[in-house]
């Protein structure tokens, strides 16, 4: 059985969209990309290394995939071995135009693919932006980990890491750190159906 760990930049409102750059993903008129760079250091890259693991595979939405596959073919580093050697499996409907290998589409029933693939031999799957793949991942119960590197922007506007598809559900807090670029960086584990309560009820 294989592990499925999402790793999000995230502004505090939310705010998924462009951490790395301005060209990084510009779709919708988003003008703020690169609002991660400022607030990155190195425990915040530490933090990464250690989420990531140095053994991977990729799991990404196919906008995401097209980004990295701008990018990282051209650098250089452990980040960029490790990348450009994971294979990657990508939510697509256009598996005939995948050029950074080695990878292998989804397929239709994304959630069957997944689970197939979850339920064999390897090692853990990572997931980088994508935010349409990231709402099925925590409905379908496929996502193991979510680690989340919340920074202290607030941009208003911009892609969110969850939408109006995942259930309300409840999340295990794992670890937590803060950087000191005030990076807050913590790992939670899907945990079940919300509860709900009142502080009347508690207070009779």
């Amino acid at each position: 059985m294989r592990t499925i760990r999402i790793i999000e930049h995230i502004s505090l409102d939310g705010v998924i969209q462009g951490p790395g750059g301005p060209e990084e993903d510009p779709t919708n008129g988003f003008d703020h990309g690169g609002w991660a760079f400022p607030h990155h250091d190195e425990a915040g890259g530490a933090a990464i290394d250690a989420a990531q693991g140095r053994g991977f595979d990729l799991l990404l939405g196919r906008r995401t995939y097209d980004i990295f596959a701008r990018y990282w073919p051209h650098e250089q580093g452990d980040m960029a071995d490790s990348l450009n050697a994971a294979r990657k499996y990508v939510a697509t409907h256009r598996p005939e135009s995948l050029g950074w290998g080695p990878v292998e589409g989804l397929g239709a029933d994304v959630a069957a693919s997944l689970r197939r693939i979850k339920a064999g031999d390897g090692p853990d799957l990572i997931v980088w932006g994508s935010s349409t793949l990231t709402p099925p991942l925590i409905a379908e119960r496929l996502a193991d980990e979510v680690v989340l590197l919340v920074f202290p922007v607030l941009i208003g506007r911009g892609r969110r890491i969850f939408s109006d598809v995942v259930n309300p559900q409840e999340m295990t807090l794992l670890r937590s750190q803060t950087t000191p670029a005030g990076v807050i960086v913590s790992t939670y584990r899907p945990d079940g159906p919300m509860r709900t309560g009142s502080f009347a009820d508690a207070a009779a």
